[in-house]
């Protein structure tokens, strides 16, 4: 992958469970392009929904990620501090006119997701605040290559009924705000891109370059996430946690001599080979 000057990347974990392969697999990739390019690795706590969040899960993720070598520079941002930039990030966009109240249930919105602007909310009534996407943005990720605009003519919520962010907004507010200018992450996330693109525009902030890597999925084809229930990774194996993850991303590195994680990531950043991604880009990554 091409890196831009300075480069600044960063891992961004939701606090709803520990971390399994999938997501060790984002960290690593991520940290592994950012060390090869002498970039900067940042680490934020996405914990902007108490109602989906593991008490004591943000702990444990940052004892597993430090377990494992993943050490990150800065002070971690917890989203939850934030508020007051996300609240000035709806106010420009309502300014720009961008911004709608809507009170639809997801069982009375139109085709796509979209209110089209029939409802009219009554006083005192919850509502969310939206965004109505253009669908008229697209981008070279690289990884999986030239993505053309997806017109999906749905909105977007930015603020939810219960008054918490969404993170779509979020994510694009912090990472105009960290500087951050690469984004390797999972290529679950790849439809919510073309709406954060959207967002960095109307904000008038610079987009980060992205690259998306295969999904990885147990031995049925179900993809590994806290809410199918993976498994969470043993901090006590570390090292062979990253081999797993090294032999996924098809590294060299993977069966290099090494007794420690430090010993191992100074081998995986010294001999980080993105480009076999590309490779990858239409598969699945198997994990038994």
């Amino acid at each position: 992958m091409a890196h831009p000057p300075d480069y600044r990347g960063r891992f961004a974990p939701s606090p709803t469970g520990p971390l399994h392969m999938g997501s060790l697999l984002a960290a690593l990739a991520s940290y592994l392009d950012a060390r090869c390019a002498g970039g900067a690795w940042l680490l934020r706590m996405e914990d902007i929904d108490p109602p989906r969040e593991m008490p004591g899960a943000a702990d444990r993720i940052l004892r597993s990620l430090e377990a494992h070598g993943l050490c990150w520079d800065e002070s971690v941002l917890f989203q939850s501090t934030r508020r007051d930039a996300y609240e000035e990030a709806l106010r420009v966009l309502e300014e720009a006119g961008r911004v709608f109240a809507c009170c639809c249930s997801r069982a009375t919105l139109g085709p796509g997701g979209s209110c089209l602007g029939r409802c009219k909310p009554r006083a005192g009534q919850p509502i969310s605040l939206r965004i109505r996407l253009r669908g008229d943005t697209g981008f070279d990720d690289q990884i999986l290559g030239l993505q053309p605009p997806v017109n999906t003519h749905s909105d977007l919520v930015l603020r939810r009924k219960d008054g918490l962010y969404a993170y779509a907004l979020a994510v694009v507010v912090d990472d105009a705000w960290q500087g951050i200018n690469h984004v390797v992450r999972g290529s679950d996330l790849l439809l919510q891109t073309f709406a954060q693109l959207e967002i960095f525009r109307e904000l008038a902030a610079t987009a980060p370059q992205y690259a998306h890597l295969p999904l990885v999925r147990d031995t049925q084809g179900t993809k590994l996430s806290k809410q199918t229930g993976a498994r969470a990774i043993d901090d006590a194996f570390a090292v062979d946690n990253l081999r797993s993850a090294l032999r996924l991303l098809q590294q060299d590195s993977a069966d290099m001599p090494a007794s420690s994680t430090g010993e191992l990531l100074d081998l995986a950043v010294n001999n980080w080979r993105p480009r076999v991604l590309s490779a990858l880009a239409e598969k699945s990554l198997v994990y038994p």
